[in-house]
């Protein structure tokens, strides 16, 4: 399959993105609504996706689209483009600038392709699942051999101890070397790119994950569900990424007993 029409989609989508979520980025005043699950939302996570499919439906109009601000059309279609517009709204309604905009392409219902793009400090990374380049030179995961050298981050402290495993969690805390919360899309991408040596989340949406996929384990990254299971669709909840070599050990503390 030659995927180089769909990398270039990538491109574009991350620029028109970016273009409309700029503007926003840092505005005193800026309308922030509650959605039904209480999660922040904004006019630049609903116009940069609307942005975005009005460029696909013109671009690839017999593919899909699954968004989390304006839902899904054609699901069961051959590919299915996976949009996050902002991933990281809580930050970038603070001012901070580690909220990512998530693309991904799936094909026959698995990750095919990824982006995670931080506008702000013009961060674009790509993954096909066998290769994963930031802003276009290849990047891998660091060769930390031992959790009480690593580095983890997270995107909500709480979250582990409401939705996973509390003892297990705090186990995995006090074992490696720094414990930060530089968290959401950009926590994947600091592991992709060697700067973090494990990412967890304990819950997660599919417009969340799915765009992750290619680009972690096009890093050499491993990434499973809480307890270790590959992911295998739209259903997943949860990831940890890490090194394959340090990826048995987290499960293991993660999940005791």
């Amino acid at each position: 399959m030659n995927l180089d029409p769909y990398v270039a989609a990538l491109h574009e989508l991350s620029r028109i993105s970016g273009d409309v979520i700029l503007p926003h980025y840092g505005r005193v005043g800026l309308g922030v609504e509650h959605k039904a699950d209480q999660s922040p939302v904004t006019i630049a996570d609903r116009d940069a996706e609307l942005a975005m499919r009005g460029w696909i439906e013109a671009r690839f109009p017999d593919h899909g689209i699954l968004g989390e601000e304006h839902g899904t059309v054609r699901p069961d279609v051959e590919f299915v483009w996976v949009l996050d517009p902002i991933d990281g709204t809580k930050s970038f309604i603070t001012g901070v600038p580690l909220f990512t905009t998530l693309i991904g392409l799936l094909h026959e219902g698995r990750p095919l392709l990824g982006a995670i793009h931080q506008p702000v400090l013009r961060q674009l990374m790509i993954g096909d699942g066998r290769q994963t380049t930031l802003n276009g030179s290849p990047v891998r995961v660091r060769p930390t051999a031992d959790l009480s050298q690593a580095t983890l981050v997270t995107s909500d402290p709480l979250l582990p101890i409401r939705h996973q495993n509390p003892k297990g969690y705090a186990a995995l805390c006090d074992r490696v070397r720094l414990y930060r919360t530089f968290g959401d899309g950009y926590g994947y991408m600091l592991v992709a790119s060697g700067w973090a040596d494990l990412m967890m989340d304990a819950v997660m949406n599919a417009w969340d994950l799915l765009p992750l996929v290619p680009c972690m384990t096009g890093a050499g990254v491993r990434i499973t569900d809480w307890q270790g299971r590959p992911h295998s669709g739209l259903g997943e909840t949860s990831a940890v990424a890490c090194r394959p070599e340090l990826h048995d050990e987290v499960i293991r503390i993660l999940n005791p007993g």
